[in-house]
């Protein structure tokens, strides 16, 4: 018998919140056991969460752009129907694929999607195997390419168990009160006897194959807990508010049935491999069982997607693997590397993924290859793809149809075809979103807002408004959502959170938090995301302790969302609670291994504690999984240098390309300093359009584009190694590519807001609290603002000061900046006589 052997097994769904109280009542013994004995975690899933889209990344440890499988339904090749995904949608290799050009065994059964079977070295039993209609009428031969090789189909064809061959015997563990059904006017058995028809093949075909085949690598796919999910997750404890109570005391431990029979199944299965067998089980998402359970489901693509989590599950155990340990981080992607790391054999460049190392005692070194696609030879793929004779799969639609996956294809045919092309572009464009690739979302989405009717284009300016956002272009994403608001369409959206987005975005955050305050009242609260924006709102405005209890519900209502604790750890350094910011940014971390985020919060903390060579490691790991440049890190990483060398962010040695910010209050000196170092000999950056006024008699030094730099600051590269004056509210506008030397200018606050009275010529002696109390907080987030930003040094001058004592002033300036400073110019250029708003 072989040696090193591999079998992965996909429970489509399945879902640690429900596996969990599961375990704890004794009702999962099988899969407790594999956990006790291997490792467990999370599965991260991807965005769009469509399972064939999910499956095929799984086998390729590709994303979609690139393995090409797209969405649930296909257009045929003549453009005369559509019909499920098949293996001729997949453009990569997978898994099997290599194995066999590398001489190993495989068998395959029910891998979404798999049918028309692959040609490779072992058996293949497609997704089609199972497939048959309800009605017993219609039996049918197996279709060709069902069964790899093909001398084996009489073999298997009498292993497929057909709907009407379900009895009550094998219904009442997952419905003990089907009885009560009224099954003339209550079709609600119908899905249960379905599925479970389907995934006994399944079983039978995989536990034929485990006990009369030699294998090297085995992959068994069911879709059992999904199916059942979708059908009767409405019905699962905790009732939801608007379940029939009847309905709900019939159907309540249907979902949870269906997991305690994959668990038997997964006995049985376990029973037919050695020790020396490697077994992986994993989903490819979660399935949401608490509130946000959708009841009625929108009229939108893939609508039954909606109920799925960002998170699956990840279970293996073997010989090589790690006993009784949680692993962190895990991606749907890094499976195939994972697999073939596992056999020896190279990792593709070009694969997305990566090896999961951590989760083996005794990790093979990792081996690269450019790409498996370029390598010439057999790789056991079907030969003529175009040719082959495979006509829409009318039971496989219907379930898709039953299940809420795809809309009844009704009316014309080339109706359908185009909806199908348009759903399948969308879903390429959100990929690209997911991945961050703006740009080739954006064009695609661009081109489908100009579709007509019966196009609903509503959804592609939803996703417009969504990038907007993400590229923090806040005047597009008003535009978009004004028009999304003018489509006429069925969709209800939760318009709330881009209008809460936009208003944050444009600096009005107590404006949003009153949008997200009435959203969550008519919501009751319980929605994770107005708790997490409102949290966001709070912190831009300074509020860090309403920010805190924000951030604190959003995580006691959806505790494995990554970025909530990342947001939490960030408001924690605010409040100098230092030790908890990285505990809360390590569970950041351990949801998703990948968030450079949370890897540059957790340095931010450590920095704080004085933890600096792990805080180094952090700055890098975030910097390197950030696929554009990462400045902020960059400069973080400079200054944990600095300080490992016996020196001090604040050395005030000059930095290359270095910008000397002046800023301040209005009124508080800004233009004397601005004098004083174009007087030292630092060239400054102005326009020269606001001329000399009583006010300012030696000028203003300012240069227009500083005003607009909330709408674009690509201009600050001509501020390099001069100088420039940005008031202290524009200052979070800076562009943290750059490093900036900041001199603040301090004066006293009645002075400001007395100067400020008399330019505008208003009564000096009227002093407006109000005003005085918003420069209050101005200069408390400017100190918050400063110690976030790791390219920002900044000094505070005091301008009473600075008159009184130039040359103590021109001496700080000077060390500050790093650069030899013409100081007696300086000195020169203050002049006492201005100082005329004495407090």
């Amino acid at each position: 018998m072989q040696k090193n052997k591999l079998l992965v097994i996909g429970w489509d769904a399945a879902d640690w919140k429900i596996i969990w109280p599961l375990i704890a009542n004794g009702q999962m013994p099988t899969l407790k056991k594999m956990i006790q004995n291997g490792v467990h975690g999370n599965m991260s899933t991807m965005n769009p969460p469509y399972s064939p889209m999910l499956w095929s990344s799984v086998v390729t440890g590709k994303t979609p752009d690139k393995h090409g499988v797209l969405g649930f339904i296909e257009v045929m090749e003549d453009n005369k129907g559509v019909r499920p995904v098949t293996t001729n949608s997949r453009k990569a290799r997978t898994v099997w694929n290599i194995l066999h050009h590398k001489g190993f065994k495989s068998n395959l059964v029910g891998w979404w999607p798999s049918f028309p079977a692959e040609p490779i070295n072992g058996v293949v039993i497609t997704d089609k195997f199972q497939k048959v209609s309800i009605d017993p009428k219609k039996r049918k031969p197996l279709e060709k390419g069902t069964i790899h090789p093909e001398s084996l189909v009489t073999d298997f064809k009498d292993l497929i168990m057909f709907p009407q061959e379900v009895t009550s015997e094998h219904i009442l563990p997952f419905i003990p009160l089907a009885a009560k059904i009224d099954q003339e006017k209550n079709n609600g058995l119908f899905p249960a006897g379905k599925v479970l028809a389907e995934n006994v093949s399944i079983h039978n075909a995989a536990t034929r194959l485990l006990r009369t085949t030699n294998w090297d690598f085995m992959a068994i796919y069911y879709d059992l807990i999904d199916h059942f999910c979708h059908s009767y997750m409405k019905f699962h404890p905790p009732k939801l508010k608007g379940v029939n109570q009847d309905q709900y005391e019939i159907f309540k431990d249907a979902v949870a049935g269906a997991y305690r029979f994959q668990d038997m199944m997964l006995e049985r299965t376990l029973e037919l491999v050695d020790d020396d067998t490697t077994v992986i089980i994993m989903s490819d998402h979660g399935f949401e069982s608490g509130n946000k359970r959708l009841i009625n489901m929108p009229k939108v693509q893939a609508a039954a997607a909606m109920d799925h989590r960002q998170f699956g599950m990840f279970v293996a155990t073997g010989p090589n693997i790690k006993k009784n340990q949680k692993v962190y981080g895990l991606g749907l992607i890094d499976i195939a590397p994972t697999i073939l790391n596992h056999f020896n054999l190279p990792v593709g460049r070009d694969m997305d993924g990566k090896v999961a190392l951590e989760i083996f005692k005794n990790p093979n070194k990792i081996e690269y290859v450019d790409s498996w696609e370029n390598i010439k030879g057999d790789f056991g793929e079907l030969k003529d793809k175009e040719s082959l004779d495979v006509f829409s799969d009318e039971e496989t639609m219907q379930q898709l149809i039953e299940l809420g996956y795809i809309d009844k294809p009704e009316g014309k045919i080339e109706i359908a075809v185009h909806k199908t092309k348009c759903d399948l572009k969308q879903n390429l464009a959100r990929v690209h979103l997911g991945k961050k690739n703006y740009s080739k979302a954006k064009e695609i989405l661009l081109e489908l807002i100009e579709e007509k009717e019966p196009i609903d284009v509503s959804s592609y300016f939803m996703d417009l408004v969504t990038i907007s956002l993400e590229e923090k272009d806040y005047e597009s994403a008003r535009d978009y959502l004004k028009k999304l608001k003018s489509v006429k369409t069925d969709v209800k959206y939760a318009l709330f959170f881009a209008e809460a987005s936009i208003l944050h975005g444009i600096g009005k955050s107590e404006k949003a938090i009153e949008v997200l305050e009435k959203a969550k009242s008519e919501r009751r609260g319980n929605n994770p995301e107005i708790w997490y924006k409102i949290g966001l709102c709070n912190y831009s405005l300074g509020k860090f302790d309403d920010a805190q209890m924000a951030y604190e519900r959003a995580v006691e209502i959806e505790p494995d969302k990554a970025k909530y604790h990342a947001a939490l750890a960030e408001n924690l350094i605010e409040l100098k609670e230092y030790e908890e910011a990285a505990e809360s940014a390590l569970t950041s971390i351990e949801l998703v291994k990948y968030y450079s985020k949370a890897h540059y919060v957790l340095g931010r903390a450590l920095d704080k504690l004085g933890d600096l060579e792990n805080a180094k490691i952090a700055y890098e790991t975030a910097s390197r999984l950030t696929p554009k440049k990462f400045y902020k890190a960059e400069q973080a990483i400079e200054n944990i240098e600095e300080k490992l060398n016996l020196t001090d962010k604040n050395t005030n040695s000059y930095k290359k390309d270095q910008i000397v910010i002046v800023s301040g209050l209005p009124r508080s000196g800004t233009s004397m300093m601005m004098q004083m170092l174009y007087k030292g000999g630092i060239k400054v950056l102005t326009d020269e359009k606001r001329k000399a006024d009583r006010s300012n008699p030696k000028g203003y030094f300012e240069y227009e584009p500083v005003m607009s730099i909330h709408k674009d600051n690509s201009w600050l590269s001509k501020a390099e190694n001069k100088s420039v004056k940005v008031v202290a509210p524009l200052l979070k506008h800076l562009d943290s590519k750059f490093r900036y030397k900041i001199i603040f200018m301090n004066r006293d606050l009645n002075e400001v807001v007395k100067s400020q009275q008399i330019m505008t010529g208003r009564n000096p002696d009227e002093l407006p609290v109000k005003l005085l109390n918003a420069f209050k907080k101005q200069l408390k987030k400017v100190e918050a603002w400063k110690d976030s930003e790791p390219g920002v040094e900044l000094i505070y001058l005091n301008y009473k000061d600075v008159l009184q004592n130039p040359i103590d002033a021109a001496d700080k300036i000077e060390s500050f900046i790093g650069v030899k400073m013409e100081k007696n110019g300086m000195v020169q250029s203050v002049d006492k006589t201005l100082y005329r708003n004495k407090s």
